[in-house]
């Protein structure tokens, strides 16, 4: 095998790395390209969060101040 012939392989050997190895990346740029894309459909969002907590937290300070008046119209004995 002569010097030209090695080269050649080699040249060969490492073009066919380098590709596979930007397609990898390419696929790995995708993927998390929908992945982003698709994360308002997964996750909620900080506002509609903020909103739930918010009307939770309205509903628990109904229910403990109807607790609450209940407790100071009770008549203990």
């Amino acid at each position: 095998m002569d010097a030209q012939m090695l080269f050649n392989v080699l040249v060969g050997v490492s073009g066919f790395l380098g590709g596979w190895i930007l397609n990898n990346i390419s696929r790995s740029i995708n993927q998390l390209d929908r992945d982003v894309r698709n994360m308002p459909h997964v996750y909620v969002t900080k506002a509609d969060y903020r909103d739930d907590i918010h009307h939770i937290r309205r509903t628990l300070d109904d229910i403990f101040n109807l607790i609450n008046q209940l407790n100071t119209t009770k008549a203990d004995k």
